[in-house]
């Protein structure tokens, strides 16, 4: 339960190459919270009776008014990237179809050259991720979540990080969390 006896509704927010993944992640490794995504929220797979973090839903104004009737929010963690690192990232990044894994040629390359590491089978590019996808995507994301921000901000929930690196934002969230709800590890520390 969240450290005010309650339990934590959160949600984080942030456009297509964000980091969100990678931060709903570390979130869960170190805190008492349960991943959920839209479709688990279709499916009422919302487990009675813990902390949980729906990770980027809602995604328009009416999606957040109908969430808002069913589970209160009590925090929306918003991440702010600039646009030139969202495209410069996603430029670079390749995955293996079969099994999701994903591969920055930056920061996460693969040890072969358009390889998976664990099976050798060749990587792709998702469609979502060529620029001119990316521009759309993005466009479309400012345009919907703009209403979705300001209604949480109106209700005093929205918590905003900004930052060009996952690694570099990691520490705030961190530290924000530790005041909402409690560590799976109390002596975990900050790294990832």
């Amino acid at each position: 339960m969240g450290t005010s006896g309650r339990l934590l509704h959160a949600v984080l927010l942030g456009a297509p190459g964000s980091g969100k993944r990678t931060l709903a992640l570390r979130i869960t490794k170190h805190f008492q919270l349960q991943k959920f995504s839209s479709g688990d929220l279709l499916r009422d797979n919302m487990l009675r009776g813990t902390d949980r973090l729906l990770c980027g839903f809602p995604r328009t104004l009416r999606q957040a008014e109908a969430l808002e009737r069913v589970y209160q929010i009590h925090v929306v963690m918003n991440l702010n990237v600039p646009v030139e690192v969202i495209r410069q990232c996603l430029s670079a990044r390749w995955i293996h179809p079969s099994s999701g894994r994903v591969y920055n040629l930056e920061f996460n390359p693969p040890k072969g050259v358009g390889l998976d590491d664990q099976t050798g089978e060749p990587l792709v590019r998702r469609e979502d991720d060529r620029p001119e996808t990316l521009t759309k995507r993005l466009k479309a994301y400012e345009d919907q979540t703009k209403p979705v921000l300001e209604y949480y901000r109106g209700k005093g929930v929205l918590e905003t990080f900004s930052g060009t690196e996952t690694d570099k934002i990691w520490p705030s969230v961190h530290a924000f969390l530790q005041t909402k709800v409690p560590q799976i590890d109390q002596k975990a520390s900050v790294t990832p």
